[in-house]
């Protein structure tokens, strides 16, 4: 593992949610002007560094952009979005940690080589046990649809980041850009939100 690189990264993180903390700590209504913000970055690194299948990209980010207006963000939703990002965030950082020091069975050699079958457990496991800790911490319903919704965003976390590298293979390219350092651009951050936000919003009335 490059130790430097996540060393950035993790601070580059570490600030952000600092920042979204204080945003839903406002006033929850204001994640909604921060993720139009994230989709016009987004957006914008596609039209910029992006030259192959680039229409197709736009119609899935733009796909995936209308779905945040089937979402209310209201306080009584407040624990089941924030328990959607909180998985995210955990897959992410376990799955790279875990492929990082252990990984050796390749999963998508052809458009993610990095990714590894030890990673992919390993955040998958790390990630629904420590979400099913915040259910009890919580005192939410632990029932059929709370372990449901746990994973069916780690496989939509894991299938947005798997798109987005496909998106990038075509493109011949590492990174969506180089603005965030150590994480490379926005959609490289975001691509598992982006996908993760359609299931979201299409169990959303369930919740």
């Amino acid at each position: 593992m490059d130790y430097k690189n996540f060393t950035i990264r993790m601070l580059v993180s570490l600030i952000f949610l600092t920042f979204y903390l204080l945003l839903i700590l406002t006033n929850f209504k204001l994640i909604f002007f921060l993720i139009i913000a994230i989709y016009f970055l987004v957006i914008m690194e596609v039209i910029i560094y992006f030259k192959n299948k680039k229409l197709l990209i736009l119609v899935y980010l733009i796909l995936s952009f209308i779905s945040i207006f089937n979402i209310q963000f209201e306080n009584n939703y407040f624990f089941y979005f924030n328990l959607m990002i909180f998985i995210i965030i955990t897959f992410d950082i376990f799955s790279y940690i875990v492929g990082a020091n252990i990984g050796k069975i390749k999963i998508l050699k052809y458009i993610s080589p990095n990714k590894t079958l030890e990673g992919f457990i390993g955040g998958t496991l790390i990630s629904f046990s420590t979400s099913f800790v915040l259910l009890i911490i919580f005192d939410k319903n632990i029932n059929l649809f709370s372990i449901f919704f746990i994973i069916i965003i780690i496989l939509s976390s894991f299938i947005g980041d798997v798109i987005e590298s496909y998106f990038k293979r075509t493109n011949n390219i590492k990174n969506s850009s180089n603005f965030l350092p150590g994480h490379g651009g926005f959609f490289d951050r975001f691509d598992s939100f982006i996908f993760a936000i359609v299931i979201y919003s299409l169990m959303y009335k369930l919740i």
